[in-house]
């Protein structure tokens, strides 16, 4: 995903999940604030494992988002995954993301 969609700035992340409507599932769980353009940040507890996992649950959530963005409406995403999402494979997180995605309403109007 490139830079210009993601957050960075901890008070960022700290707007979303103090203001935002959230949403999850076994694997992950979903943060949405209605913004002015599309950003969207990672959340990876230590919990969920070594550096190593942690980083490849990041790239596959990061690529399963990458290919939602067209669709989706502009505001500000924060997706944290849960300790379930070290053992899911790439199909089965992207599948609980686009169920998280059409559960709260957040594509846009004719996609899907």
């Amino acid at each position: 995903m490139e830079k210009q969609y993601r957050l960075r700035k901890n008070g960022q992340f700290r707007y979303v999940y103090k203001k935002g409507k959230g949403a999850a599932c076994r694997e992950i769980a979903l943060g949405y604030v209605k913004g002015p353009r599309l950003l969207c940040g990672f959340a990876v507890s230590k919990k969920i494992g070594n550096a190593v996992t942690r980083n490849r649950v990041k790239r596959r959530l990061r690529e399963a988002f990458r290919a939602e963005l067209p669709r989706l409406k502009k505001g500000l995403y924060v997706v944290t995954a849960r300790e379930s999402a070290a053992q899911a494979d790439y199909r089965r997180l992207a599948g609980s993301l686009q169920y998280l995605l059409r559960r709260q309403g957040l594509y846009q109007e004719g996609s899907k």
